[in-house]
């Protein structure tokens, strides 16, 4: 049963669009790569693994945001939670649409051939635990109690 909150506390207080954690980075690493080019993988192989990584991002990206909207619950960290979503891609991961930001990154570095790019997995993902993921956990605790505890147990943060 989630409590009551005052509706300035009914929200995570995410100061950034998630995307932007990884889209910064890969911006950032294009950059790089224009002044400083860079390699990891030679030949055309690069492409089946990095379009497989890209589609399986974005699959799991959206796939995730659709189970929550269709559980009712509002996937923008800037509105409220109505309840804990542990079906779906949330039965393996409590956060399946930032695994799969990340994957879809990956696959992007593997595409373009940028071992900058690469860079930009790691720091994308230190910046959603950071800002986004410890400030999500804190409210959905204070909101949802011992429910999100019990999910939070039972379900590993990435995979």
């Amino acid at each position: 049963m989630p409590s009551e909150l005052s509706p300035e506390e009914d929200r995570p207080g995410v100061p950034i669009a998630p995307p932007l954690l990884f889209v910064i980075p890969i911006v950032a690493s294009l950059a790089l790569e224009w002044l400083l080019p860079t390699s990891f993988i030679h030949g055309s192989l690069r492409w089946v693994p990095g379009v497989l990584l890209t589609i399986a991002g974005i699959a799991l990206s959206v796939g995730g945001f659709l189970t929550q909207k269709r559980a009712g619950t509002d996937p923008f960290p800037y509105h409220p939670s109505t309840r804990i979503v542990a079906h779906g891609p949330y039965r393996f991961s409590r956060n399946p649409i930032y695994f799969g930001f990340a994957l879809l990154t990956l696959g992007l570095a593997i595409l373009v051939n940028s071992a900058w790019m690469l860079l930009a997995v790691p720091i994308g993902l230190v910046l959603i635990d950071r800002l986004v993921i410890t400030r999500e956990e804190r409210y959905l605790e204070r909101k949802f109690g011992e429910e999100y505890l019990n999910y939070k147990r039972s379900v590993r943060r990435w995979i």
